[in-house]
Protein backbone atom coordinates (compact mmCIF):
# COMPACT_ATOMS: atom_id res chain seq x y z
CA UNK A 1 0.00 0.00 0.00
CA UNK A 2 2.81 2.41 0.92
CA UNK A 3 4.58 1.70 -2.35
CA UNK A 4 1.37 2.35 -4.28
CA UNK A 5 0.91 5.70 -2.52
CA UNK A 6 4.54 6.61 -3.21
CA UNK A 7 4.18 5.75 -6.90
CA UNK A 8 0.94 7.71 -7.15
CA UNK A 9 2.49 10.79 -5.56
CA UNK A 10 5.52 10.49 -7.83
CA UNK A 11 3.37 10.30 -10.96
CA UNK A 12 1.28 13.25 -9.77
CA UNK A 13 4.44 15.22 -9.01
CA UNK A 14 6.02 14.55 -12.41
CA UNK A 15 2.79 15.34 -14.24
CA UNK A 16 1.90 18.35 -12.11
CA UNK A 17 5.32 19.98 -12.13
CA UNK A 18 5.73 19.26 -15.83
CA UNK A 19 2.40 20.84 -16.66
CA UNK A 20 3.18 23.78 -14.41
CA UNK A 21 6.35 24.43 -16.40
CA UNK A 22 4.37 24.48 -19.65
CA UNK A 23 1.67 26.71 -18.18
CA UNK A 24 4.13 29.09 -16.51
CA UNK A 25 5.90 30.03 -19.73
CA UNK A 26 3.67 33.08 -20.18
CA UNK A 27 2.68 33.85 -16.58
CA UNK A 28 5.61 33.10 -14.24
CA UNK A 29 9.41 33.62 -14.28
CA UNK A 30 10.63 30.49 -16.06
CA UNK A 31 13.85 30.07 -14.06
CA UNK A 32 11.97 30.18 -10.79
CA UNK A 33 9.48 27.57 -11.96
CA UNK A 34 12.33 25.34 -13.15
CA UNK A 35 13.81 25.43 -9.66
CA UNK A 36 10.52 24.53 -8.00
CA UNK A 37 9.77 21.80 -10.55
CA UNK A 38 13.26 20.36 -10.15
CA UNK A 39 12.65 20.11 -6.39
CA UNK A 40 9.51 18.03 -6.90
CA UNK A 41 10.98 15.88 -9.65
CA UNK A 42 14.19 15.13 -7.74
CA UNK A 43 12.41 14.12 -4.57
CA UNK A 44 9.98 11.99 -6.59
CA UNK A 45 12.90 10.36 -8.43
CA UNK A 46 14.62 9.65 -5.12
CA UNK A 47 11.52 7.79 -3.92
CA UNK A 48 11.15 5.77 -7.11
CA UNK A 49 14.76 4.57 -7.17
CA UNK A 50 14.33 2.88 -3.80
CA UNK A 51 11.01 1.16 -4.43
CA UNK A 52 10.98 -2.64 -4.72
CA UNK A 53 9.65 -2.44 -8.26
CA UNK A 54 12.66 -0.38 -9.39
CA UNK A 55 15.09 -2.72 -7.60
CA UNK A 56 13.49 -5.70 -9.30
CA UNK A 57 13.77 -3.95 -12.65
CA UNK A 58 17.50 -3.06 -12.48
CA UNK A 59 18.66 -5.63 -9.93
CA UNK A 60 20.60 -5.14 -6.71
CA UNK A 61 23.74 -7.06 -7.53
CA UNK A 62 26.94 -5.12 -6.99
CA UNK A 63 27.80 -2.52 -8.08
CA UNK A 64 24.19 -1.75 -9.17
CA UNK A 65 22.78 -2.05 -5.65
CA UNK A 66 25.21 0.44 -4.12
CA UNK A 67 24.98 2.85 -7.02
CA UNK A 68 21.18 2.79 -6.77
CA UNK A 69 21.38 4.00 -3.17
CA UNK A 70 23.96 6.63 -4.06
CA UNK A 71 21.86 7.91 -6.97
CA UNK A 72 18.76 8.11 -4.75
CA UNK A 73 20.64 10.10 -2.10
CA UNK A 74 22.12 12.45 -4.71
CA UNK A 75 18.64 13.09 -6.07
CA UNK A 76 17.47 13.92 -2.55
CA UNK A 77 20.38 16.34 -2.15
CA UNK A 78 19.42 17.85 -5.49
CA UNK A 79 15.83 18.29 -4.27
CA UNK A 80 17.05 20.12 -1.18
CA UNK A 81 19.40 22.30 -3.24
CA UNK A 82 16.64 23.27 -5.66
CA UNK A 83 14.26 23.98 -2.77
CA UNK A 84 16.69 26.46 -1.23
CA UNK A 85 17.51 27.97 -4.63
CA UNK A 86 13.80 28.50 -5.29
CA UNK A 87 13.19 30.09 -1.88
CA UNK A 88 16.15 32.45 -2.34
CA UNK A 89 14.98 33.29 -5.85
CA UNK A 90 11.58 34.21 -4.46
CA UNK A 91 13.12 36.22 -1.63
CA UNK A 92 15.90 38.01 -3.54
CA UNK A 93 14.33 38.29 -6.99
CA UNK A 94 14.41 36.41 -10.26
CA UNK A 95 17.64 37.94 -11.55
CA UNK A 96 19.72 37.65 -8.38
CA UNK A 97 22.61 35.21 -8.37
CA UNK A 98 23.00 32.78 -5.48
CA UNK A 99 26.42 31.41 -6.31
CA UNK A 100 27.31 30.57 -2.69
CA UNK A 101 24.48 28.07 -2.56
CA UNK A 102 25.53 26.45 -5.82
CA UNK A 103 29.09 26.08 -4.51
CA UNK A 104 27.85 24.61 -1.22
CA UNK A 105 25.57 22.14 -2.95
CA UNK A 106 28.23 20.89 -5.36
CA UNK A 107 30.67 20.63 -2.45
CA UNK A 108 28.22 18.45 -0.56
CA UNK A 109 27.65 16.29 -3.66
CA UNK A 110 31.40 15.82 -4.15
CA UNK A 111 31.89 15.07 -0.45
CA UNK A 112 29.09 12.53 -0.45
CA UNK A 113 30.48 10.70 -3.47
CA UNK A 114 33.95 10.63 -1.90
CA UNK A 115 32.65 9.42 1.48
CA UNK A 116 30.52 6.77 -0.19
CA UNK A 117 33.48 5.41 -2.15
CA UNK A 118 35.75 5.50 0.92
CA UNK A 119 33.16 3.58 2.95
CA UNK A 120 33.30 0.66 0.52
CA UNK A 121 29.59 0.07 1.17
CA UNK A 122 27.81 -2.77 -0.57
CA UNK A 123 24.35 -4.33 -0.72
CA UNK A 124 23.52 -7.42 1.31
CA UNK A 125 19.95 -8.34 0.47
CA UNK A 126 17.71 -5.63 1.88
CA UNK A 127 20.58 -3.89 3.72
CA UNK A 128 23.59 -1.76 2.86
CA UNK A 129 26.72 -2.52 4.88
CA UNK A 130 30.00 -0.63 5.29
CA UNK A 131 33.11 -2.24 3.84
CA UNK A 132 36.08 -3.32 5.96
CA UNK A 133 37.36 -0.30 7.89
CA UNK A 134 34.77 1.94 6.22
CA UNK A 135 32.16 2.26 8.95
CA UNK A 136 33.37 5.71 10.03
CA UNK A 137 33.28 6.98 6.44
CA UNK A 138 29.78 5.55 5.97
CA UNK A 139 28.53 7.20 9.18
CA UNK A 140 30.10 10.49 8.03
CA UNK A 141 28.33 10.07 4.67
CA UNK A 142 24.95 9.86 6.42
CA UNK A 143 25.74 12.68 8.88
CA UNK A 144 26.68 15.07 6.05
CA UNK A 145 23.46 14.15 4.23
CA UNK A 146 21.39 14.73 7.39
CA UNK A 147 23.03 18.07 8.25
CA UNK A 148 22.73 19.47 4.74
CA UNK A 149 19.12 18.30 4.46
CA UNK A 150 18.00 19.77 7.75
CA UNK A 151 19.60 23.17 7.09
CA UNK A 152 18.29 23.33 3.51
CA UNK A 153 14.73 22.27 4.22
CA UNK A 154 14.50 24.41 7.35
CA UNK A 155 15.54 27.43 5.28
CA UNK A 156 12.95 26.55 2.62
CA UNK A 157 10.15 26.13 5.18
CA UNK A 158 10.95 29.34 7.09
CA UNK A 159 11.11 31.49 3.94
CA UNK A 160 7.77 30.23 2.65
CA UNK A 161 6.13 30.44 6.06
CA UNK A 162 7.04 34.15 6.17
CA UNK A 163 5.57 34.72 2.70
CA UNK A 164 2.43 32.75 3.55
CA UNK A 165 1.88 34.61 6.82
CA UNK A 166 1.88 37.99 5.06
CA UNK A 167 0.00 36.92 1.91
CA UNK A 168 -3.61 37.95 1.42
CA UNK A 169 -6.21 35.19 1.90
CA UNK A 170 -6.81 33.33 -1.33
CA UNK A 171 -5.22 30.77 -3.67
CA UNK A 172 -1.72 32.29 -3.36
CA UNK A 173 -1.73 32.01 0.42
CA UNK A 174 -3.14 28.48 0.29
CA UNK A 175 -0.50 27.43 -2.23
CA UNK A 176 2.28 28.88 -0.09
CA UNK A 177 1.07 27.04 3.01
CA UNK A 178 0.90 23.81 1.01
CA UNK A 179 4.54 24.38 -0.01
CA UNK A 180 5.41 24.95 3.65
CA UNK A 181 3.67 21.69 4.48
CA UNK A 182 5.71 19.94 1.79
CA UNK A 183 8.91 21.40 3.23
CA UNK A 184 8.00 20.34 6.77
CA UNK A 185 7.17 16.80 5.59
CA UNK A 186 10.51 16.67 3.76
CA UNK A 187 12.18 17.93 6.93
CA UNK A 188 10.65 15.06 8.86
CA UNK A 189 11.65 12.64 6.12
CA UNK A 190 15.26 13.83 6.32
CA UNK A 191 15.32 13.88 10.13
CA UNK A 192 14.21 10.26 10.14
CA UNK A 193 17.78 9.42 9.03
CA UNK A 194 18.86 9.94 12.66
CA UNK A 195 17.46 6.49 13.33
CA UNK A 196 19.41 5.07 10.38
CA UNK A 197 22.64 6.65 11.62
CA UNK A 198 22.18 5.12 15.06
CA UNK A 199 21.46 1.68 13.60
CA UNK A 200 24.42 1.98 11.23
CA UNK A 201 26.82 3.01 14.01
CA UNK A 202 25.76 0.10 16.23
CA UNK A 203 25.28 -2.71 13.68
CA UNK A 204 27.44 -1.68 10.71
CA UNK A 205 24.52 -1.86 8.25
CA UNK A 206 21.30 -0.09 7.48
CA UNK A 207 18.13 -0.73 5.46
CA UNK A 208 18.76 -0.07 1.78
CA UNK A 209 15.22 1.03 1.02
CA UNK A 210 12.78 3.42 2.63
CA UNK A 211 10.86 2.16 5.66
CA UNK A 212 7.12 2.74 5.94
CA UNK A 213 7.18 6.04 7.84
CA UNK A 214 9.95 7.44 5.66
CA UNK A 215 8.01 6.55 2.51
CA UNK A 216 4.86 8.16 3.89
CA UNK A 217 6.71 11.39 4.77
CA UNK A 218 8.40 11.48 1.36
CA UNK A 219 5.13 10.86 -0.47
CA UNK A 220 3.41 13.52 1.67
CA UNK A 221 6.18 15.98 0.86
CA UNK A 222 5.83 15.41 -2.88
CA UNK A 223 2.05 15.55 -2.70
CA UNK A 224 1.89 18.81 -0.73
CA UNK A 225 4.63 20.52 -2.74
CA UNK A 226 3.01 19.43 -6.00
CA UNK A 227 -0.40 20.62 -4.81
CA UNK A 228 0.99 23.99 -3.74
CA UNK A 229 2.91 24.54 -6.96
CA UNK A 230 -0.02 23.57 -9.20
CA UNK A 231 -2.84 25.14 -7.18
CA UNK A 232 -3.50 27.67 -9.93
CA UNK A 233 -4.22 24.75 -12.29
CA UNK A 234 -6.65 22.70 -10.22
CA UNK A 235 -7.67 25.20 -7.54
CA UNK A 236 -10.47 26.94 -9.49
CA UNK A 237 -12.03 23.62 -10.49
CA UNK A 238 -11.94 22.39 -6.89
CA UNK A 239 -13.22 25.69 -5.51
CA UNK A 240 -16.50 25.45 -7.45
CA UNK A 241 -17.97 22.42 -5.66
CA UNK A 242 -16.82 23.78 -2.29
CA UNK A 243 -18.46 27.12 -3.08
CA UNK A 244 -21.70 25.39 -4.08
CA UNK A 245 -21.59 23.24 -0.96
CA UNK A 246 -21.15 26.35 1.19
CA UNK A 247 -24.01 28.06 -0.63
CA UNK A 248 -26.30 25.09 -0.03
CA UNK A 249 -25.30 25.02 3.64
CA UNK A 250 -26.19 28.72 3.97
CA UNK A 251 -29.48 28.07 2.16
CA UNK A 252 -30.41 25.41 4.69
CA UNK A 253 -29.21 27.39 7.72
CA UNK A 254 -31.56 30.31 7.03
CA UNK A 255 -34.48 28.01 6.23
CA UNK A 256 -36.07 28.18 9.75
CA UNK A 257 -36.24 31.99 9.57
CA UNK A 258 -37.60 31.86 6.02
CA UNK A 259 -40.25 29.33 7.07
CA UNK A 260 -41.43 31.58 9.90
CA UNK A 261 -41.56 34.55 7.53
CA UNK A 262 -43.50 32.59 4.94
CA UNK A 263 -46.08 31.48 7.53
CA UNK A 264 -46.51 35.07 8.69
CA UNK A 265 -46.54 36.57 5.17
CA UNK A 266 -47.44 33.79 2.69
CA UNK A 267 -47.22 36.10 -0.30
CA UNK A 268 -43.43 36.46 -0.13
CA UNK A 269 -42.77 32.98 -1.52
CA UNK A 270 -43.53 32.07 -5.11
CA UNK A 271 -43.68 28.39 -6.01
CA UNK A 272 -40.30 27.62 -7.63
CA UNK A 273 -41.36 24.14 -8.71
CA UNK A 274 -39.68 20.89 -7.67
CA UNK A 275 -35.99 20.97 -6.79
CA UNK A 276 -33.88 24.04 -7.50
CA UNK A 277 -34.54 24.93 -11.15
CA UNK A 278 -32.08 27.83 -11.14
CA UNK A 279 -29.41 26.08 -9.12
CA UNK A 280 -28.48 26.48 -5.49
CA UNK A 281 -27.03 29.98 -5.91
CA UNK A 282 -30.25 31.26 -7.47
CA UNK A 283 -32.25 29.45 -4.75
CA UNK A 284 -30.25 31.24 -2.05
CA UNK A 285 -30.78 34.55 -3.88
CA UNK A 286 -34.55 33.94 -3.90
CA UNK A 287 -34.58 32.96 -0.24
CA UNK A 288 -32.70 36.10 0.84
CA UNK A 289 -34.98 38.34 -1.23
CA UNK A 290 -38.07 36.63 0.17
CA UNK A 291 -36.87 37.12 3.75
CA UNK A 292 -36.24 40.78 2.96
CA UNK A 293 -39.74 41.09 1.49
CA UNK A 294 -41.17 39.48 4.63
CA UNK A 295 -39.23 41.90 6.79
CA UNK A 296 -40.64 44.83 4.82
CA UNK A 297 -44.17 43.45 5.09
CA UNK A 298 -43.81 43.14 8.87
CA UNK A 299 -42.67 46.76 9.35
CA UNK A 300 -45.88 47.90 11.09
CA UNK A 301 -45.50 45.16 13.72
CA UNK A 302 -42.01 46.04 14.92
CA UNK A 303 -42.12 47.45 18.45
CA UNK A 304 -39.67 50.41 18.58
CA UNK A 305 -39.06 49.72 22.30
CA UNK A 306 -37.69 46.21 21.68
CA UNK A 307 -34.15 46.98 20.31
CA UNK A 308 -32.85 48.87 23.41
CA UNK A 309 -34.36 46.24 25.71
CA UNK A 310 -32.81 43.43 23.66
CA UNK A 311 -29.43 45.16 23.68
CA UNK A 312 -29.49 45.56 27.45
CA UNK A 313 -30.49 41.92 27.94
CA UNK A 314 -27.81 40.74 25.54
CA UNK A 315 -25.11 42.60 27.41
CA UNK A 316 -26.35 41.33 30.76
CA UNK A 317 -26.21 37.82 29.33
CA UNK A 318 -22.58 38.52 28.26
CA UNK A 319 -23.25 37.65 24.64
CA UNK A 320 -20.07 38.25 22.58
CA UNK A 321 -19.99 41.76 21.15
CA UNK A 322 -19.91 40.48 17.57
CA UNK A 323 -23.23 38.65 18.11
CA UNK A 324 -25.12 41.45 19.84
CA UNK A 325 -26.47 43.12 16.63
CA UNK A 326 -27.81 39.80 15.29
CA UNK A 327 -29.39 39.08 18.69
CA UNK A 328 -31.14 42.48 18.68
CA UNK A 329 -32.39 41.91 15.13
CA UNK A 330 -33.62 38.41 15.97
CA UNK A 331 -35.40 39.62 19.12
CA UNK A 332 -37.13 42.45 17.27
CA UNK A 333 -38.20 40.04 14.53
CA UNK A 334 -39.45 37.43 17.00
CA UNK A 335 -41.60 40.05 18.74
CA UNK A 336 -42.85 41.34 15.37
CA UNK A 337 -43.95 37.84 14.34
CA UNK A 338 -45.91 37.51 17.60
CA UNK A 339 -47.49 40.94 17.05
CA UNK A 340 -48.34 40.09 13.44
CA UNK A 341 -50.11 36.92 14.50
CA UNK A 342 -52.13 38.90 17.03
CA UNK A 343 -52.77 41.80 14.59
CA UNK A 344 -51.14 44.38 16.85
CA UNK A 345 -49.56 47.26 14.98
CA UNK A 346 -47.04 49.70 16.43
CA UNK A 347 -46.41 52.05 13.49
CA UNK A 348 -48.25 53.03 10.29
CA UNK A 349 -48.04 50.82 7.20
CA UNK A 350 -45.99 53.38 5.31
CA UNK A 351 -43.12 53.56 7.85
CA UNK A 352 -39.79 53.88 5.97
CA UNK A 353 -37.75 50.71 5.59
CA UNK A 354 -34.75 50.39 7.90
CA UNK A 355 -33.32 47.13 6.58
CA UNK A 356 -29.74 46.64 5.39
CA UNK A 357 -28.58 49.26 2.90
CA UNK A 358 -28.42 47.24 -0.30
CA UNK A 359 -25.71 44.74 0.67
CA UNK A 360 -24.64 42.05 -1.74
CA UNK A 361 -26.34 38.67 -1.44
CA UNK A 362 -23.34 36.95 0.16
CA UNK A 363 -23.09 39.62 2.88
CA UNK A 364 -26.80 39.58 3.62
CA UNK A 365 -26.94 35.77 3.60
CA UNK A 366 -24.11 35.66 6.15
CA UNK A 367 -25.99 38.20 8.28
CA UNK A 368 -29.20 36.18 8.07
CA UNK A 369 -27.34 33.06 9.20
CA UNK A 370 -26.36 34.90 12.39
CA UNK A 371 -29.88 36.23 12.88
CA UNK A 372 -31.39 32.78 12.34
CA UNK A 373 -28.99 31.24 14.86
CA UNK A 374 -29.96 33.84 17.48
CA UNK A 375 -33.65 33.57 16.59
CA UNK A 376 -33.58 29.80 17.22
CA UNK A 377 -31.14 29.44 20.11
CA UNK A 378 -30.70 32.68 22.05
CA UNK A 379 -32.29 32.73 25.49
CA UNK A 380 -32.49 36.52 25.20
CA UNK A 381 -34.64 36.20 22.08
CA UNK A 382 -36.75 33.55 23.82
CA UNK A 383 -37.46 35.82 26.79
CA UNK A 384 -38.43 38.76 24.58
CA UNK A 385 -40.69 36.50 22.51
CA UNK A 386 -42.43 35.34 25.68
CA UNK A 387 -42.89 38.94 26.86
CA UNK A 388 -44.35 39.88 23.47
CA UNK A 389 -46.88 37.07 23.81
CA UNK A 390 -47.83 38.24 27.30
CA UNK A 391 -48.18 41.83 26.01
CA UNK A 392 -50.56 40.95 23.17
CA UNK A 393 -52.67 38.80 25.51
CA UNK A 394 -52.91 41.51 28.20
Amino acid sequence: MTETIAYFCCVVAFAGFGYKLIQARHTQPLRRMWLLSAFGMCIAGGIMLLTPAMENAVGIEEPIGSLLNLAADLLKIGAMAFAVAFSHSLKLGEGKRIGWHVVLSWTVVAAEIALFLLSGSYRVGEHTAAGPGGLGWFVAYNVVFLAYGLVSLLTFSIVFARFARHADPGPLRTGLWLLVGGGVAALGWTFWDVDDIYILATTGEVDAGEDTLSSILAALSVGLAGAGATLSVWGPALATPFRLLGTYRTYRRIEPLWTAMREAVPGIALDPGPGMPGGVEFALYRRVIEIRDGHLALRPYFDPDIPPVAEAEARRAKIPEARVPATIEAAALAAALVASEAGRRYVPDDVPATYLDEPDIATEAAWLVEVTHAWRRSTVVGRIRDRAREAVLA
